[in-house]
């Protein structure tokens, strides 16, 4: 007669959630160039005031001319937390989850697409690298 184990059983387990998880057909995403993808996202949007004398350079101290620029961040701190775009000060005001007065872009500039915020979350979770 069949004795119940419990090792038979977790082994059992462990195997099929191993099977299962190599199952996933999500291909990985595509790695994000901030030559190519962000820089241009930048400067169409934000450049305008967050060049070396803009308005939101002043305020802030934060230029966006650049990648050491950006990681630099303003003189309240980083807005880039490399690897984790969800608590990235940049993601929260170009998403508008902050007060209204400080979203990004400012004042009557039109707001970032979907399309481009999810391309800098993705390059920001990617580990906001140089490339």
């Amino acid at each position: 007669m069949y004795q119940y184990r419990p090792i038979s059983l977790t082994l059992f387990a462990v195997a099929a959630v191993l099977l299962l998880s190599s199952c996933d057909s999500t291909p990985p995403a595509a790695e994000v160039s901030f030559s190519k993808q962000i820089q241009p996202i930048l400067t169409q949007h934000c450049l305008k005031c967050h060049d070396e004398k803009g308005a939101g350079t002043i305020a802030s101290g934060l230029k966006l001319s650049g990648y050491e620029a950006l990681l630099q961040g303003t003189k309240f701190g980083p807005v880039i937390k490399p690897g984790d775009s969800l608590s990235s000060t940049l993601i929260i005001l170009v998403e508008g989850r902050a007060n209204p007065s400080i979203n990004m872009p400012h004042g009557n500039q039109p707001p970032l697409s979907d399309e481009q915020i999810r391309t800098l979350r993705q390059w920001i979770d990617q580990g906001a690298r140089n490339n």
